[in-house]
């Protein structure tokens, strides 16, 4: 088993990279389009309680739904490709965006926020210099949490023509091939972990004065 994964290395490692390089593509604008979508849509909840409950209703259900049934579903509505799986992993990602999105907001202390009134900080200013650094801790452990069901996801979206490594998953599984499974499976593997990583150590820059 070993020297054939070797082997399909010494081969086709121009292939692999390709595929590798389609899964860190598709993964990366579908979390830049969610964040970009769930944190706005938190702060609006977090202002307008009313909304609150109507976004995590959608959401929550959207995320009980199956990944390949979401991949699935885009194929009658936006055909194969790209965009399609980018869409279907976008409506999975944003919902642990907003809910941490929320819960940050909802989680300051309410002293805090009279002393930074007291100091007559503007509303715009109390967002930015106040609330948000405030709710970042939850806020990066919610794109912790989506990237790495992003990238999980995305494994599915060669089904409906994204490519990326999930390709080998699935010739694989047709062709009975377990050295193709492990490197797909293992490739898939590896990027979450490192994905932990890379957020784990934002979280340590970004968040130094929680260290102070």
């Amino acid at each position: 088993m070993l020297r054939q994964i070797i082997l399909y290395f010494q081969t086709d490692s121009d292939r692999w990279l390709t595929m590798l390089t389609d899964h860190l593509l598709v993964s990366a604008v579908s979390l830049v389009i969610a964040g970009a979508i769930a944190i706005p849509t938190g702060v609006l909840c977090s202002r307008y309680r009313s909304l609150k409950k109507i976004f995590e209703a959608i959401f929550g259900t959207l995320r009980i739904i199956p990944s390949l049934a979401i991949l699935l579903l885009m194929l009658p509505v936006m055909g194969t490709g790209f965009w399609p799986a980018v869409t279907a992993l976008v409506l999975l990602a944003i919902q642990p965006v907003l809910i941490n999105k929320i819960a940050g907001l909802d989680s300051l202390p309410d002293f805090i926020l009279e002393t930074a009134g007291g100091i007559v900080m503007e509303s715009c200013q109390l967002w930015f210099r106040v609330r948000l650094p405030l709710a970042l801790p939850m806020i990066l452990s919610g794109m912790k949490t989506s990237a790495v069901e992003i990238i999980a996801s995305a494994a599915l979206a060669a089904k409906i023509g994204a490519g990326g490594v999930g390709e080998l998953i699935f010739t694989g599984i047709g062709l009975f091939q377990t050295d193709l499974l492990l490197i797909g499976g293992g490739s898939v593997a590896i990027l979450s972990l490192l994905t932990g990583v890379l957020f784990g150590g934002m979280g340590r820059v970004l968040l130094r004065y929680e260290n102070r």
